[in-house]
C-alpha cells in the first residue's frame, strides 16, 4: 500500500525525522490559507499522486507569492498528472502539499527496504540525491552505500559513521543522521513498512539535514493489523478494479488483452496466462480468488471480470483443493445468472468434487464451454475471444 507525501512525511515527524513545514490543502482556497501561514520568503505547491516523476512533470512548482500559489493550485487541482511511471491518463490531483521552500547546498538520496535474502532491513544512501537511483546503480554502483541491520542487535553506531563518512558529512551532520536513521528503523517495524525513501535528503546551506521528499510503503499482508496506515488509503490514486477487488480478498491486476482469467493460486494463474499467449492470445486481467475461496468470491469475481469491456472470453481454472469444484460451479452459475454475459466462458475444473462441479454447469442451461484439460482450455478461450473480436 502507498501513501502520499504530506502523510509520509506526517509520520516522518511522529518519530523525528526533520522535513520543511507544510500542510495538504484541498482547494485553491486552503492553499493559499495553508501559504499565510507559513513565514517563507516562497512556497512548493507540489501535487500528492502515487506516482515517481512530479518535478519533470509540472507537479511540483515555486510559487514567489501568493498570488502565484493561487494560480498555480487552480491549475494543478482537478487536473490528471501524467508522468513516466503512470498511464497516459495519469493520476488525479486531489490534494496539494504547500511547503515552505529550502535552501539547498547538497542533495543525497536515502532509503530502507526489506532484502528477503538476508531477512534483514537493508539502508541505502548516495551522494547522488535527486536523481533516479535506477541510473546510478547502473552509471555508478560505486556510489550506492548500504548496511544490513541485525534484527537483534538493531542499529550499530558503527554502521551510522560509516554511512555519514560516506555521504561526507560532517561530525555534527553524522549525528543528525543517526538521530534520522534512528527513527526511521523505528518507524519502518512500528509501522510494517516494506519501503522508505527519502530523495532527497538535502543538507541545507545551515548544515541541517531535511527530509525534502519522502515515500513509504507498507505491507500488504500487515495491513489487517493497521488500521491507522489503511485510514490513509487514497482509493482515487488506485485502478478502480483493484480497489474493488481488494475489497473482497481478491488479488486482481488489468492487462491490455481480451481473455479474462479467474484462477486459485498465483502460480497456476501465471501458468493460465502463459498458456493463452502460447496459443496466439491475450490475457486481460491476472486474477487469484485464492485457495480457500467460496461461491460469493467467485461470483464477485466473475462479475470483476465482466466489467471489464475489453473482455471476449473468460477463462476459469479451478483446482479444487481446499476449495470444492461444486463451489465454484455454484459461483459461477450464480454471477452469469445475475449479470447476465454476452461472452463466451470456458471452464476447466479439477480436484475435489470435480464431477459434481462439471455436472452442475452442464445442467445450468448457460452458455459455457467446459474441458478437462488447460491446454485444451487455452485454445478455446483464445478461439472463442477471436472470434467475438472478429464479429464485434
Amino acid at each position: 500500500m502507498n501513501i502520499h507525501e504530506f502523510q509520509a512525511k506526517q509520520l516522518f515527524r511522529d518519530y523525528g525525522i526533520p522535513v520543511p513545514e507544510g500542510s495538504p490543502a484541498t482547494s485553491v482556497s486552503e492553499a493559499v490559507a495553508v501559504a499565510r501561514g507559513i513565514d517563507s520568503d516562497g512556497w512548493m505547491v507540489k501535487a500528492q499522486v502515487h506516482a515517481g516523476g512530479r518535478g519533470k512533470a509540472g507537479g511540483v512548482k515555486r510559487a514567489q507569492d501568493v498570488e502565484q500559489v493561487e494560480k498555480i493550485s487552480s491549475t494543478l487541482l482537478g487536473s490528471s498528472l501524467v508522468t513516466h511511471q503512470t498511464t497516459a491518463a495519469g493520476q488525479p490531483v486531489n490534494t496539494l502539499l504547500i511547503e515552505q521552500t529550502s535552501s539547498i547546498a547538497r542533495e543525497l538520496y536515502f532509503s530502507m527496504l526489506v532484502d528477503r535474502a538476508s531477512k534483514r532491513i537493508v539502508m541505502m544512501a548516495s551522494t547522488e540525491g535527486g536523481m533516479d537511483i535506477e541510473e546510478v546503480a547502473a552509471n555508478t554502483p560505486d556510489k550506492i552505500l548500504s548496511i544490513s541491520i541485525d534484527p537483534v542487535a538493531g542499529l550499530q553506531g558503527y554502521q551510522i559513521r560509516s554511512l555519514g563518512f560516506g555521504l561526507e558529512l560532517e561530525s555534527d551532520q553524522i549525528k543528525a543522521l543517526g538521530r534520522i536513521m534512528q527513527g526511521l528503523v523505528k518507524l519502518f517495524v512500528a509501522k510494517d513498512c516494506s519501503l522508505i525513501e527519502i530523495n532527497p535528503l538535502i543538507v541545507d546551506e545551515q548544515g541541517n539535514l531535511l527530509a525534502l521528499d519522502g515515500k513509504i510503503n507498507f505491507d500488504d499482508n500487515a495491513l489487517y493489523r493497521r488500521s491507522d496506515i489503511t485510514a490513509l488509503l487514497d482509493a482515487s490514486q488506485d485502478d478502480e478494479k483493484e480497489h474493488h477487488a481488494q475489497q473482497f480478498g481478491l488479488n486482481y491486476i488489468s492487462l491490455d488483452g481480451n481473455i479474462g482469467c479467474l484462477v486459485n493460486g498465483a502460480g497456476l494463474a501465471m501458468a493460465t496466462m502463459d498458456l493463452i499467449k502460447l496459443h496466439g492470445g491475450e490475457p486481460a486481467n491476472f486474477l487469484d480468488v485464492g485457495g480457500g475461496t467460496s461461491a460469493e468470491k467467485v461470483a464477485e469475481a466473475f462479475k470483476l471480470i465482466l466489467s471489464d469491456d475489453k473482455v471476449k472470453t473468460i477463462l476459469v481454472n479451478i483446482f479444487g483443493g481446499i476449495v470444492r469444484c461444486d463451489l465454484i460451479a455454484e459461483g459461477i452459475i450464480r454471477a452469469v445468472r445475475e449479470v447476465g454475459t454476452n461472452v463466451s466462458v470456458v471452464v476447466r475444473l479439477q480436484g475435489t468434487n470435480v464431477e459434481q462441479g462439471r455436472t452442475m454447469l452442464q445442467e445450468s442451461d448457460l452458455d459455457i464451454i467446459t474441458s478437462d484439460d488447460l491446454a485444451d482450455a487455452a485454445q478455446k478461450a483464445v478461439a472463442a475471444a477471436a472470434t467475438l473480436g472478429a464479429a464485434s
